[in-house]
């Protein structure tokens, strides 16, 4: 496949280029400053992109057929993730790219008790504008005409290893025996691309976890 990935300089963008380049897809890293993208690959490519521009958002898509958004806003700036998703879906759209995987957080996901993570009371008080703000992006998601898939992380992310086993939900947090919702950056990047060359869950919004 022929992909771009969004954000492709951050932890999780960095993991699915790898991860897609080890499936032998073709990649292009659409980042805000592409110095900062030291990979060099004979199947990657890297583009600057202004993910607030429609038009900057299109010109780096255009002739691609799948993008992944793994963009994440600057502490103090969670609402841009609004205004990214707007920008991504008008852009998209310029362009006549329908299809969209976008990693967003586990602040809406249903807990035990019926609640959103986000809203129980250990949810880290710091970290509640971040979650808001991606539970509202998501519901700009579905509103939307695009063939979109929203990939919500468990509670944890962490630096472990690739073992491509990991359990897979819809909108309910995942935990293990002990109650832990986490997953590794490495196979947190295999669930999003197996989701590219699948395509399970269109139009839907899925979760993984160990």
């Amino acid at each position: 496949m022929d992909v771009v990935v969004i954000g492709a300089s951050g932890i999780i963008g960095q993991a699915v280029v790898q991860e897609a380049l080890k499936r032998k897809h073709e990649v292009t890293a659409a980042v805000r400053n592409p110095e900062a993208v030291e990979l060099q690959h004979e199947r990657l490519q890297v583009v600057g992109i202004d993910v607030l521009d429609p038009a900057s958002v299109a010109a780096a898509v255009t002739g691609h057929g799948e993008i992944i958004s793994a963009f994440g806003p600057e502490e103090g700036q969670e609402n841009d993730l609004l205004k990214v998703a707007d920008s991504l879906i008008e852009g998209l759209q310029r362009a006549g790219v329908e299809r969209l995987i976008i990693v967003g957080s586990a602040g809406s996901l249903k807990t035990e008790s019926g609640e959103w993570l986000m809203d129980t009371a250990d949810f880290p008080e710091e970290l509640r504008p971040l979650a808001a703000a991606h539970a509202h992006a998501y519901e700009i998601y579905r509103g939307s005409a695009l063939d979109y898939t929203y990939i919500s992380p468990p509670a944890a992310v962490i630096t472990g290893r690739r073992t491509g086993m990991f359990r897979i939900g819809l909108d309910r947090l995942i935990t293990d025996e002990n109650g832990e919702s986490s997953i590794s950056v490495e196979d947190l990047a295999v669930a999003i691309v197996d989701e590219l060359e699948e395509g399970n869950f269109s139009r839907e919004r899925f979760t993984v976890a160990y």
